[in-house]
């Protein structure tokens, strides 16, 4: 073959080519740096109440917490709002059922978190008191402490149950609470007390009756929801048992999201970078046969690489670990966030430590990136096709988040004819839940429907809540962090592509 045949088929082929190139279009999309509210992360408000003085959530605050940015009380920042803590404090309830009128009044709160379009962090307990004397504990907090029997709290788990089911749709993550004082588990009259004014450790006995009440409550919610543990400890015995090792490894990226019970605990820090081990978070409080113990950085790590699959947050609780709970370059607030995929944070407390961000300059990047902050990049699209064949989308994104949804939720390709604004929904197979912290590439191809009218369709983006109480809800969607791609209306977010369906 000589070089003139050759240029005749190359050029042949190019020919041939430049109908398939011309219809494919690449569209480069504009970040956004700007501050706005997303479902189930961010930083939250807490409303505690309880039965001796309850106090019901106010819809008209919510939806002014969520739409306006805030600034609690001390606090040298502003933020919006989508999440809201809601402790309940069952003092009156220590030694017999939850009343009928106290359930009403929760389930009287989650109707307002629904219709104000906020979710609720949950914990409920039994003692936020404490009271000093003559005792071994190092920060002098002296028994009795005033929590409940494993009898009172499982049968009130049972009780609870049926509002927990029923109200999953606007519960972000349940705390595991009811033991110990703030039921933070520790300082605790029936389920092992690891200070100093007892044993010292937690006995297998009760890691035993500790396990109990974690899987009551793991079985009170729906599956497609987690329970967050104050230690990553909890977490281990557990799963292992009473005398699981502070080695025990991690969740593996195939039990993650599975809805087993491994892949539904999530952590709560409640002492976020307070000291080196943050107030005792990651300590081992030993069992029947092992003494209690440091284990910082040992358990640091489990947290790191299990919770890149959990829902992970807490508060701060004291300032006296500066500089490291400050800024970078002195300190690593936001190294840890990262590092262990906080989704969210108090707002109230300790705002010692969160004002520093502020001053020195890191917040408005905490805002941001507590949990989830999808970035559009890039994408390819067709310009042109018809009913029944092929539409192939390919996004090149970034999560610049510190963390992953965590609970589940659908994706959507949106086809929205512009003249009718007809709304056709190509569902997706991908579960965002697997979109890390970093670059991501989705790529996926539908079948258009084949009763799929010609003419010009916008291309859209929707990551609507899974319930179907809350899928039309925008205030309940994913927004991405683009300029001009959101539709406040809808919850929708713009591709700017306009696919042509012919006929």
């Amino acid at each position: 073959m000589n070089n003139l045949s050759k240029y005749v088929i190359l050029y042949v082929l190019l020919v041939g080519l430049q109908p398939c190139l011309a219809q494919t279009r690449r569209i480069v999309y504009q970040e956004s740096l700007q501050d706005f509210p997303n479902p189930e992360r961010g930083f939250y408000i807490p409303f505690g109440t309880s039965t001796e003085d309850f106090k019901p959530l106010d819809k008209a605050v919510l939806i002014n917490y969520r739409r306006q940015p805030q600034q609690t009380t001390k606090a040298n920042y502003s933020f919006f709002c989508s999440l809201i803590y809601r402790a309940y404090r069952l003092e009156r309830f220590k030694n017999g059922p939850i009343d009928t009128g106290f359930l009403q009044k929760i389930q009287d709160d989650f109707n307002t978190a629904r219709l104000a379009g906020v979710k609720l962090i949950l914990r409920f307990s039994y003692t936020d008191k404490t009271h000093s004397g003559n005792c071994p504990d190092e920060y002098k907090i002296c028994p009795p402490y005033g929590d409940a029997s494993k009898k009172v709290v499982l049968s009130h788990i049972a009780q609870l149950k049926p509002l927990l089911q029923t109200n999953a749709d606007i519960i972000a993550v349940l705390q595991m609470g009811f033991i110990g004082i703030w039921g933070e588990n520790y300082y605790t009259d029936y389920f092992g007390d690891a200070s100093l004014n007892q044993l010292g450790v937690v006995p297998d006995r009760s890691w035993q009756d500790r396990n109990q009440v974690l899987g009551a409550l793991l079985q009170a919610l729906p599956k497609d929801r987690m329970v967050q543990v104050r230690t990553p400890q909890i977490k281990q015995r557990f799963v292992q048992g009473p005398r699981a090792a502070v080695t025990t490894s991690p969740m593996s990226a195939n039990q993650a999201f599975s809805q087993s019970n491994v892949a539904r605990i999530g952590f709560h820090n409640d002492c976020f970078l307070a000291s080196a081990d943050d107030y005792g978070t990651f300590y081992d409080y030993g069992n029947s046969v092992s003494k209690r113990g440091p284990s910082n950085e040992i358990l640091r790590r489990y947290f790191e690489q299990d919770s890149r699959y959990t829902a992970v947050g807490g508060e701060t609780c004291d300032d006296a670990f500066s500089p490291q709970n400050d800024c970078a370059p002195v300190g690593r607030a936001e190294q840890e966030m990262a590092a262990m995929h906080y989704s969210y944070l108090n707002a109230s407390y300790n705002n010692s430590v969160n004002n520093d961000w502020q001053t020195d300059g890191c917040m408005a990047q905490i805002r941001r990136n507590l949990g989830y902050r999808f970035v559009l990049k890039e994408a390819s699209f067709p310009q042109k096709a018809r009913p029944g064949q092929n539409f192939t989308c390919q996004i090149d994104l970034i999560n610049v988040g510190y963390a992953s949804p965590y609970n589940p939720r659908p994706l959507q390709v949106v086809l929205r004819h512009i003249t009718t604004k007809a709304v056709r929904v190509l569902a997706s197979k991908t579960d965002i839940r697997k979109w890390l912290s970093g670059p991501i590439r989705w790529q996926e191809s539908f079948i258009l429907p084949t009763d799929l009218q010609p003419g010009q369709y916008e291309v859209l983006l929707n990551l609507p809540d899974a319930y179907s109480s809350l899928a039309h809800r925008s205030e309940y969607s994913i927004r991405l962090a683009n300029e001009t791609v959101w539709e406040a209306a809808t919850g929708y977010n713009s591709l700017k592509h306009t696919l042509v369906v012919e006929p």
